[in-house]
């Protein structure tokens, strides 16, 4: 099993308690979830996957908390769930929070489906990445394999209620909440005074996944950039705790940092398809700026060299060069030049 980082405790300006619980998300990946504690009922945010070993250490998490510091942190005394957003290492793990409490759930109106039409979602969004894998030029038997990595993770998670959504700005408690799509739809960032809990919108050493919006709505390089803005308008934060990785001391200059980031990724981009021979495909510029991945990675590069494509074709800088084969057949992969 693995060892886990001790559970941390964090307050905010206004007076909230927030403890920071780790689990074990997938196998070598940790995500946390957050305890806040006087900022209205008692509220945990976010339940971990659910996978393998981390309902345990998400109670485990808990049961440190009344152990350590004293308060009252059993699973029925949590009054409040609000998911930050709608993947799996971050809302697997809810069905076994409502077996242990009475807690009403909330998650921002642009996730609710993933919640309570799960099983439909994975289909409809199953279909969707199958489309766009056969766009990006994947070979057909590969697009077999990445299809199976893709379900793996999905298997374990049903349908659950959902009792109340959220908005963007919306102030509940004192926790005021930013929408900050891009790296999923309904991804909030909540601010308690001095600190934000940034969950993956911005993370401490990660540049956080991108995926292209003709995937999913409200995704994309474009949503994201415009977030980051939005994040970095807000005045006043001193502390940023992200749903996995260390906790960020200053935000403003790690969001620099990461749109600097996304800025290098465009460029090298433009440069893989300016010095092609020929138009080329997602793939072929995947497969020539991710040289080492494997497995599941093999498909989150996949995803984030799309978002990049999109958005430079979005923005003008790109063509499309095989117009004919597009309008003659179904859904024939795309080769690009440099517009």
């Amino acid at each position: 099993m693995i060892e886990l980082p001790p559970v941390e405790r964090f307050v905010s300006s206004s007076g909230a308690r927030i403890y920071r619980i780790p689990c074990e998300a997938f196998p070598g990946f940790i995500v946390y979830a957050y305890l806040v504690l006087e900022a209205g009922p008692p509220t945990l945010i976010d339940t971990g996957s659910g996978y393998g070993h981390s309902n345990d250490h998400l109670l485990a998490g808990l049961t440190k908390v009344r152990s350590d510091f004293g308060e009252r942190a059993a699973p029925a005394d949590i009054d409040r769930i609000i998911l930050t957003h709608g993947h799996i290492d971050h809302f697997g793990g809810l069905p076994r929070m409502l077996e242990l409490s009475k807690a009403d759930v909330g998650i921002h109106v642009l996730d609710r489906r993933v919640l309570v039409a799960y099983e439909e979602r994975v289909i409809v969004a199953t279909k969707a990445l199958r489309v766009y894998l056969q766009r990006a030029g994947v070979d057909p038997e590969f697009q077999l394999k990445l299809m199976e990595y893709y379900g793996f993770s999905k298997k374990h998670v049903r349908s659950v209620r959902v009792d109340f959504t959220i908005t963007d700005g919306q102030v509940l408690d004192g926790l005021r909440f930013i929408h900050t799509p891009g790296h999923c739809p309904g991804q909030v960032c909540i601010e308690l005074g001095n600190i934000l809990l940034s969950a993956d919108h911005v993370l401490e050493r990660t540049t956080p996944h991108q995926s292209p919006e003709s995937i999913t709505n409200y995704m994309g390089l474009g949503h994201y950039l415009e977030s980051l803005d939005k994040v970095q308008r807000h005045d006043g934060f001193e502390l940023a705790l992200g749903g996995h990785e260390a906790p960020i001391p200053d935000v403003y200059k790690r969001i620099d940092q990461i749109r600097d980031s996304h800025g290098r990724k465009l460029d090298r981009v433009l440069e893989i398809i300016q010095a092609a021979d020929e138009p080329i495909t997602i793939s072929d510029i995947s497969r020539t700026m991710y040289t080492t991945v494997r497995g599941f990675n093999v498909l989150l590069a996949l995803e984030e060299v799309g978002a990049h494509v999109e958005y430079l074709d979005q923005c003008g800088q790109l063509a499309v060069t095989n117009l004919d084969e597009v309008e003659r057949e179904d859904n024939p992969a795309l080769r690009y030049r440099v517009a």
